[in-house]
């Protein structure tokens, strides 16, 4: 398992080296680029204000020379090497901040969401599927099997809006958008995040409740499951000791899948709950062609969900001892 491991985690480098310059390179795609916003913010400029925005922001030099700069394997004018090799993300090139302190004051906000999530995602879906799989085709399987489709199909961002405006409609009041330190208050932090949360868990959950359903009843309908029932088993024992762990194997599979869409999720909420996250911080990059912000962002990203996937390979090894990894 540890060579395992270590193998995996040297083919990430190629991959997340690939992944990182398409989005250097998309972004520079996208019509429109920051000198046109710094420009358009100059009242009066020449031609030679826009040569030297353009210099000093590193436009001047072919799109390989700039990312290799980034990487920190191309040295700069002045002969020194400063990019993600030696642990700099780079400098915001619209506010001059760094992206390392950015995203380093934004991830607690994205992981805290993301994490509430996954955990709101399993409560809701992991016992609504077992019951709609030991009580198949009674009304609370028909019950069950229609709220995970209503939770497929109505997008997080509709419900979220929902939930920021009807309220403020019909009584008033809006929930807070300031960031409630949890080392602060608590109860005040959970109380803000529980509802982006909520959101987010509900769209993650309905597949999940649809997957745990289906591998539940082909569990059940197993020879070692009927030796169990015979054996005069309780309920409890038979489902929580036998056959819910063979049935969450190909739930890792799911939630490998479903991670990623988290990740997008989160931008989204994020924006929608005014929460100062990771996702918050990408869009608004993005929205002002912040190349450098948006490219740093993308690689923590990128990293993590390598991260993610490899954890999901050891899962399996845990969950089925059939499994080895050599």
């Amino acid at each position: 398992m540890r060579a395992y491991i270590i193998r995996r985690l040297l083919l990430t480098i190629p991959t997340i080296v690939i992944v990182s310059f398409l989005i250097f390179l998309m972004m520079r795609l996208v019509p429109g680029t920051i000198v046109d916003i710094m420009v358009a913010q100059l009242q009066y400029f020449t031609e030679e204000d826009v040569q030297d925005i353009v210099h000093s922001l590193g436009f001047d030099v072919p799109v390989v020379v700039q990312y290799g700069r980034w990487l920190g394997v191309v040295p700069e004018e002045d002969g020194g090497l400063d990019g993600i090799l030696e642990g700099n993300l780079g400098f915001s090139m619209l506010k001059g901040t760094s992206v390392n302190e950015d995203i380093a004051a934004r991830w607690p906000v994205t992981f805290e969401l993301g994490l509430m999530g996954i955990l709101i995602s399993q409560i809701i879906a992991l016992p609504i599927g077992i019951y709609s799989a030991l009580r198949q085709d009674t009304w609370g399987d028909y019950i069950g099997r229609s709220f995970a489709i209503i939770c497929i199909a109505v997008p997080g961002f509709w419900v979220g809006t929902m939930i920021i405006v009807l309220p403020s409609i019909w009584w008033g009041y809006m929930p807070s958008i300031t960031l409630i330190p949890f080392s602060q208050d608590p109860i005040g932090n959970l109380k803000m995040f529980i509802i982006p949360a909520l959101v987010l868990g509900m769209e993650m959950s309905g597949a999940t409740m649809r997957m745990t359903r289906t591998m539940m009843l082909e569990v059940l309908r197993q020879d070692y499951i009927r030796t169990a029932w015979a054996k005069g088993l309780r309920e409890r024992v038979v489902i929580l000791r036998h056959a819910l762990k063979n049935a969450l194997i190909p739930l890792v599979t799911i939630m490998g899948w479903l991670l990623p869409g988290l990740i997008g999720g989160t931008v989204v909420i994020e924006n929608i709950f005014c929460l100062p996250g990771m996702g918050r911080l990408l869009m608004q990059a993005t929205a002002q062609r912040d190349y450098t912000m948006v490219s740093g962002v993308m690689f923590i990203y990128s990293i993590a969900m390598v991260l993610i996937n490899l954890g999901v390979d050891v899962a399996y090894a845990y969950l089925d001892p059939r499994v080895r990894y050599r």
